[in-house]
């Protein structure tokens, strides 16, 4: 059996969220804040802890089987890697922002302009795209001081909240990608049976976060109205109550589809609904 290497951030915004999917999926392992690698105890697995810029390059060049590492530095770096799962977190968009007090109104208008970006491989090709011949001036870190030193018109970086654009006097202005955590492999390498059962079993890990289980009572004579409308993983489960004209339902489904129907589940008679997390969801 062969012994993965999967890379994941050191430090970072995605650390803690790569470790605890990592966790979640049943795996064992220690000192992930003092070490550059750990071992899994109960799974042939260890892990590399490095500079996410370089995640990329260990999972093309094929020393790190798997990796987990942003979208965004994955088209930056150019890296000939598969896209093997999106994770759903470590969401955030990289945007143009420009200062406050910019007249600044249209794309075009950058034409001429200088932009900072740690990101100028996928600037470049943004501003190519939309015919914008603007200068792309490369800086590694805090680009949002760029217009305030003079160095450059607007900036180009990850948005998460927008508090430190506002903090620097600057606002969003155009999109240029959205980025998500992803788990890449190399490109053109096959899924050994050890990378296809942690692919499952992360992948259980995220159905799990999208769905709930939901419990309710309700009247027989509206149980046909509910179960129309609470599908489960193949139907609801309905089980028996003390009181013979009424049954409790048992179902999986999605959180957003859930919400979307609470109003009309009441109006079908559910009473007593209570939502609960799941664990995982084994397909």
């Amino acid at each position: 059996m062969k012994t993965l290497k999967i890379a994941i951030q050191k430090s970072g915004r995605l650390n803690e969220k790569s470790v605890e999917i990592l966790k979640n999926c049943g795996l064992s392992f220690e000192n992930y804040k003092s070490s550059l690698i750990s071992t899994v105890t109960n799974f042939p697995l260890e892990i590399l802890f490095l500079r996410d810029d370089d995640i990329p390059e260990y999972v093309q060049d094929g020393i790190a089987d798997l990796g987990i590492v942003g979208e965004n530095v994955i088209v930056e770096a150019g890296a000939d890697v598969t896209y093997l799962q999106r994770l759903g977190f470590g969401k955030c968009t990289l945007k143009i922002a420009i200062p406050n007090e910019s007249p600044i109104t249209d794309l075009s208008e950058l034409a001429g302009k200088a932009i900072a970006t740690s990101y100028p491989v996928i600037l470049e090709k943004y501003l190519k795209e939309n015919n914008v011949d603007a200068e792309v001036r490369t800086i590694s870190g805090s680009v949002e001081i760029g217009p305030g030193l003079g160095l450059s018109d607007a900036i180009c970086d990850i948005v998460s909240t927008g508090g430190t654009l506002k903090s620097n006097g600057l606002k969003p202005f155009s999109e240029v990608m959205k980025s998500e955590a992803i788990l890449i492999g190399k490109a053109g390498s096959e899924l050994i049976p050890e990378v296809q059962e942690l692919l499952q079993r992360i992948m259980s890990v995220l159905r799990a976060k999208e769905t709930k289980y939901v419990v309710l009572n309700v009247a027989k004579t509206n149980l046909e109205k509910v179960v129309n409308l609470l599908p489960g993983v193949k139907s609801p489960t309905v089980v028996p109550l003390f009181d013979e004209d009424w049954v409790a339902v048992h179902s999986v489904i999605a959180e957003y589809d859930f919400w979307e129907k609470i109003n009309a589940l009441k109006a079908a008679g559910a009473e007593g609904i209570v939502v609960m997390p799941i664990e995982k969801i084994i397909a």
